[in-house]
């Protein structure tokens, strides 16, 4: 959906009979794929919201803005590099935080990024990175799945707007729980496209315990690096397995004995079940966590498979991991 069709989707949202900030308890409201992440970012309790606007994510960070509780620092930063270091600098005091770009302002921020991805963090840090299949507004394809496996660190890959906005706190919960920054990449058509939200009650977290200085931590010399890049690759297996669990990685069951499966993942899920239209003669499996793989969940979907198809945007990076995958596993 291009910028007209966005206008007309949030002129919808706009002209409900209720705002957003007198809502109390859980509803619904019609949203922009964009405000769904903004707003989830908002409910998941986030503290700093950096960016530099780009399409298709500026209206992220412009929703965080307009909807900010009083309590959330926002920014538009110089670039998509001074944003990532001050959403990091706030991720080091235990603060959640999230920065916003496209994906050629990745290009811009990957220096801090790839150093972060061996620093780590302490706060929950969601780097936001919108890709343009098209491409509609933009220099570029590229797939951020792939700057995932390039900087071994862990991608979100939703495939609707009310996906994003539960899974946004999703990503928060994970990079806490393996302190480390997370990719979450949304696409064009999700982040203009519309859909009915459930809106939920803001999650209440302690204060953030501040910055403490530790040079043997937030210092990355190259002792350090060789030490924290043993620590990833043997973290990351572990997230792998996690993530066969996760609850919007789904794997829908065939009827009969079928030997044929659908490996998808993002947007193109939804063109898939809506192609197949009930019809259950085929397994499917939705990715929604590509890196690390959830290698037990591929293995379980793949089982007594002879053909399979990967529906995906951009790069092979799901046909290329089931094929890695089963020649390991022969």
């Amino acid at each position: 959906m291009g910028s007209e069709g966005s206008k007309a989707c949030l002129n919808v949202y706009l002209t409900n009979k209720t705002r957003l900030g007198r809502r109390r308890g859980m509803s619904k409201s019609f949203l922009m794929g964009n405000e769904a992440i903004g707003l989830g970012a908002v409910r998941a309790g986030v503290k700093v919201v950096s960016g530099y606007p780009g399409t298709p994510s500026t209206e992220v960070l412009e929703t965080v803005a307009k909807y900010n509780p009083g309590d959330i620092y926002v920014e538009w930063s110089v670039n998509e590099k001074a944003g990532m270091e001050v959403a990091a600098a706030a991720a080091y005091t235990g603060a959640r935080t999230m920065v916003t770009m496209k994906q050629v302002g990745l290009n811009v921020a990957s220096d801090p990024l790839m150093s972060l991805a061996y620093v780590g963090v302490k706060g929950g840090m969601v780097v936001v990175v919108a890709d343009d299949p098209g491409p509609i507004s933009s220099q570029t394809e590229q797939d951020t799945r792939r700057f995932g496996q390039f900087s071994k660190l862990p991608v979100f890959d939703p495939s609707s707007p009310e996906e994003a906005y539960e899974m946004i706190k999703d990503a928060f919960e994970y990079s806490e729980k393996y302190h480390t920054p997370v990719l979450f990449r949304p696409t064009t058509r999700l982040c203009h496209g519309c859909a009915s939200v459930e809106l939920k009650e803001r999650v209440k977290l302690p204060a953030p315990e501040g910055f403490v200085k530790d040079s043997g931590k937030w210092v990355i010399f190259p002792r350090l690096s060789h030490a924290n890049h043993r620590m990833i690759e043997a973290r990351n297996p572990i997230i792998g397995e996690d993530f066969s669990s996760y609850r919007f990685n789904l794997l829908h069951r065939e009827e009969g004995n079928t030997v044929k499966g659908i490996i998808t993942h993002g947007i193109s899920y939804g063109f898939v079940m809506e192609a197949l239209n009930g019809y259950r003669g085929a397994r499917v499996l939705k990715v929604s966590t590509p890196n690390p793989m959830p290698e037990r969940l591929l293995l379980e979907f793949a089982e007594g498979l002879d053909q399979v198809m990967a529906v995906e945007e951009l790069d092979p990076v799901l046909e290329q991991e089931l094929l890695l995958l089963s020649g390991r596993h022969h």
